[in-house]
């Protein structure tokens, strides 16, 4: 289902006709989509970072607003509003995340005559502190958990709290978002060292460190509702959303309908949401987030988002409705387009976000350039939602997310079916994504038949996170390919520089002669399996050359015959057509570096070129430390606090550093018992994925 942008019967009381978007990356390019169908002029903001970005690029105009911290850029109020004024804008979107929740920001923007598209600064503070929005939720007769809500914040007290409600419990910031400054705690003995990191986040994050103490509800549903009011006092929701598949407290996975809801249940949710929305005066797009207790079909209110969601499109799919043009036209002034009796979901959407990280290595954010980027065709049941192309950069600076995959289809297991063959086609090299496990997900059973909550990835772990170790006839495939690239390559350097040949041109012909028999080794990267293969030339010279290659792991041999043809005419996108032991087989090869990327109608393997091959070194070139005595970083971040000093005794599990990248933490722990005998870096630090942080003396 596509977007609806019907127009509007009711006339606004001021025209929107330049509006600057106060936020970068894909909700940018989808904010500015909508814009150039409502002939709205578009400014885009940039951070020195994002100079070359594509919100950049599709935006009418573009300022320029501070260095690549989102504090000192995104978040700077002075620098978006004077950006807004400077370029005659009327209205400033902020999106979702960086200002978007920020009441002081929202009434900056009214105090020097901007319209703000959100809600009131009221309706943001009110549900922006999730105490308070926990006391004005009760007191409109909402469902809450029960915890502590209160103002008092030292340690002891709120240790003891915790004690009182009974473990297990959930430390929250009271500003947070986004899985930032969430800890569950199991037991007393982890409480202090939770709520530290829960506080240090959300003071990164939301400049307030003051959390809230909840009873964590075991195995619960994260089901949200989308509101829609206006500024006349009409108020609809527009059905739920099912977020409940997370990491890290964060969405992986949204779909909407949510699955297993009666009508009267859906209903009796729409209709607490949209009470909640009334409670503080509500303007605009929200959503009312829920908990719901799978063991009791009981719902409890958890927060209010006070702006657009990332997770919006699934809505879009079932209802047919642009939600950003209903934000603008209502910030003009206009009434809601529809009444709640005209407001109708049809089919299933299920929403993917494409995380640039390490799903097997705990989900580690992995920052890098995008050496190659394929997505589906977009259609009216297929959405991609991006802000980046192929060559630019995943920034350690910011959220992690290339892209946003939604479809939809009729029913919930034909949208899972429609996700998994459109996510073998969104192809990623020169980054860690996670796309492979994202496939895995929608093959689980649980997941299709709606048994779902929000530590379904944790509980089905060692299924979805297997590092299982690719058939042969994948391997066969790469190391075709990686025959006939080297000889396209060969061929093209013989030829005339002035002759329209290229590195990418189609490999026919012509057939470079090699030895009669070579070897080539390499290493499967997620499971580690290393492959060793002999391959003998038949047929050398002629239009098609046979390879007959006897390939080894450390647990099988396997002998096949193979040939075929590699199209490279396209920019590092390479198409492989091959006949194995008389089978056809086609697939897509990206090369990057030494690392070989082959792309099936499964998924995805990647491999690493180890010739020459040098046990003490790793994939990326740097020396492999092959003990616990020098602690490394386990991905690319920045040293938040440096936590022993030179000559401190530290038994295993204790307490390193703390590194911060894409808007988390990650405490560094050390493995073995020893001494602090050298400090590498000190806080402010920037560092790369297995840079030595610090080392011991056993």
């Amino acid at each position: 289902m596509g977007l609806s942008l019907k127009s509007l019967k009711n006339i606004p009381s001021k025209r929107i006709s330049k509006l600057l978007i106060a936020n970068r990356g894909e909700i940018a390019c989808r904010i500015i989509k909508t814009a150039r169908l409502l002939q709205i002029e578009t400014v885009a903001v940039y951070s020195d970072a994002d100079k070359n970005s594509m919100h950049v690029a599709m935006a009418d105009h573009a300022v320029h607003v501070g260095p690549a911290q989102s504090s000192q850029s995104y978040l700077h109020k002075d620098h978006i509003v004077n950006a807004a004024i400077k370029t005659n804008c009327q209205a400033i979107h902020p999106g979702y995340g960086f200002l978007s929740e920020n009441a002081s920001f929202a009434q900056y923007c009214l105090n020097n005559d901007l319209i703000f598209i959100g809600p009131p600064p009221s309706a943001i503070e009110s549900m922006g502190i999730k105490s308070k929005s926990k006391d004005i939720m009760s007191n409109a007769g909402v469902p809450i958990i029960t915890g502590y809500h209160g103002q008092e914040q030292s340690s002891d007290f709120l240790q003891n709290e915790a004690n009182k409600i009974g473990y297990p419990v959930m430390i929250k910031a009271i500003k947070g978002g986004g899985g930032k400054g969430m800890k569950i705690v199991s037991k007393e003995s982890e409480f202090f060292e939770n709520l530290l990191s829960a506080k240090r986040e959300s003071l990164s994050s939301f400049g307030d460190d003051s959390v809230l103490i909840e009873k964590y509800i075991q195995q619960p549903r994260h089901v949200e509702v989308q509101v829609f009011a206006d500024k006349h006092g009409d108020c609809v929701y527009l059905f739920e959303r099912d977020c409940s598949i997370q990491r890290r407290h964060q969405k992986v996975l949204e779909e909407a309908p949510a699955p297993g809801l009666s009508e009267s249940l859906r209903n009796h949710l729409g209709e607490t949401a949209v009470c909640a929305a009334k409670a503080v005066g509500y303007e605009g797009a929200g959503t009312v987030e829920f908990i719901f207790d799978n063991a009791t079909n009981m719902f409890y209110f958890m927060e209010m988002n006070t702006r657009l969601q990332v997770e919006h499109p699934v809505t879009e799919m079932i209802t047919g409705v642009d939600l950003v043009e209903w934000q603008i036209k209502v910030a003009e002034g206009a009434k809601l387009p529809l009444k709640q009796n005209q407001i109708k979901f049809n089919g299933h959407s299920i929403q993917a976000r494409i995380y640039a990280e390490e799903p097997y290595n705990n989900f580690l954010p992995a920052a890098g350039n995008l050496k190659y980027l394929n997505y589906p065709i977009p259609t009216n049941d297929v959405r991609v939602e991006t802000g980046v192309r192929q060559g630019d950069e995943v920034s350690v600076h910011y959220d992690p997310m290339i892209a946003k995959l939604v479809v939809w289809s009729k029913n919930r297991i034909d949208a899972f079916s429609k996700l998994k063959s459109n996510l073998s086609e969104f192809n990623i090299a020169g980054l860690s994504t996670n796309i492979q496990f994202l496939i895995s997900l929608c093959n689980h059973k649980e997941l299709l038949n709606g048994n779902v909550h929000t530590g379904f990835i944790e509980e089905h772990k060692n299924v979805l996170l297997a590092r299982e170790v690719p058939k042969p006839q994948l391997v066969l495939q790469v190391i075709l390919a990686l025959i006939l690239k080297e000889e396209n390559e060969v061929i093209c350097k013989n030829i005339k520089k002035n002759d329209p040949c290229s590195p990418f041109a189609t490999l026919t012909g012509f057939r470079v002669n090699h030895n009669l028999v070579r070897s080539i080794k390499l290493k499967h990267c997620l499971s580690g399996e290393i492959y060793e293969a002999s391959i003998q030339y038949e047929n050398v010279g002629s239009n098609d050359p046979i390879f007959i290659i006897n390939l080894k792991n450390k647990n099988n041999e396997v002998k096949s015959i193979i040939t075929g043809n590699l199209d490279m005419s396209q920019f590092n996108k390479n198409n492989l057509t091959c006949v194995l032991d008389d089978i056809m087989c086609k697939s897509k090869v990206s090369f990057v570096d030494k690392s070989i990327y082959l792309f099936y109608e499964n998924g995805y393997e990647e491999f690493i070129l180890l010739l020459p091959f040098n046990e003490d070194y790793n994939d990326n070139g740097q020396q492999e430390i092959n003990n616990d005595s020098s602690i490394v970083a386990p991905t690319q971040a920045t040293v938040q606090k440096v936590s022993v000093k030179l000559g401190d005794a530290v038994k295993k599990g204790d307490h390193i550093m703390v590194l911060s990248a894409m808007k988390m933490e990650y405490i560094v722990k050390v493995q073995i018992d020893g001494i602090v005998e050298n400090i590498l870096h000190k806080e402010g630090d920037s560092v790369k994925k297995g840079e030595i942080l610090v080392k011991l003396m056993n």
